[in-house]
């Protein structure tokens, strides 16, 4: 079992401090067993960064990914995710990320894609989601996941070349079967993942630290600098970044 110590010391030696700004995924399953479950992991961010600090963890509406149908297969959808009421209890983002945002001291929002936010600077969550770590020197810790999980990636997405957007998109079809406001559905992959890269790049150019910390593989790192290799590559080569070309 870790302890609730043995985790502090893990996220002290990795660089999690008072009055930090800390984007935070995690997996509490990665832990193997973990004393104190989902709190412990809460309850220990909250004491090392302190109410000087801020954390904000993805709030999501989303299910898991469901499984598709033969219809599915033969519409092209490769991804099927429902989106669920905002009172759902449980959702996608796993049970640490969903105890966080229904706690009393925890600022979120109902949309479908929100921000759950704690601390000095919970408020963004609302006004900006992520925005206000990824500009202000905000950390990522990822927690037994990787980097499909920081949520931060998505927020340069928006200069992805209209043509490779539209190459994934649905169709009419799709969405009389699956309105866009009650699923989230993909038709089609790139041939690569291109977060991947992004990730090695980053261990490459000694961006991440990483732990172990039980079973669970901890990441930690500057937001802006490893979100900003992903925009750059956006910018200078999409089609090679996602195997277009």
């Amino acid at each position: 079992m870790v302890t609730k110590q043995e985790l502090k010391n893990a996220l002290t030696e990795l660089g999690v401090e008072k009055g930090m700004v800390l984007e935070v995924h995690s997996s509490l399953s990665s832990f193997g067993e973990l004393e104190g479950g989902a709190m412990t992991v809460i309850d220990t961010l909250k004491e090392l960064v302190t109410d000087e600090g801020s954390i904000f963890m993805p709030a999501l509406r989303l299910s898991r990914e469901l499984t598709l149908t033969e219809q599915d297969r033969q519409l092209g959808i490769t991804v099927k995710i429902k989106v669920l009421d905002p009172d759902a209890p449980t959702t996608a983002m796993g049970v640490v990320a969903d105890t966080f945002r229904q706690l009393p001291d925890t600022v979120c929002g109902r949309d479908t894609i929100s921000t759950a936010g704690w601390g000095k600077h919970a408020g963004e969550a609302l006004t900006g989601g992520l925005d206000y770590a990824i500009h202000n020197g905000g950390k990522a810790l990822l927690l037994g996941v990787d980097i499909y999980k920081l949520t931060a990636m998505h927020y340069v997405e928006t200069i992805t070349p209209a043509d490779i957007t539209a190459m994934f998109a649905t169709n009419e079809a799709i969405d009389r079967i699956y309105p866009p406001d009650e699923w989230f559905v993909e038709a089609g992959h790139p041939p690569v993942k291109a977060w991947y890269t992004i990730q090695a790049m980053a261990f490459e150019q000694g961006l991440i630290k990483e732990a172990m910390i039980g079973g669970c593989k901890a990441m930690f790192f500057d937001i802006r600098s490893v979100v900003s290799l992903y925009e750059n590559e956006l910018i200078n080569d999409p089609y090679g970044l996602w195997g277009l070309k």
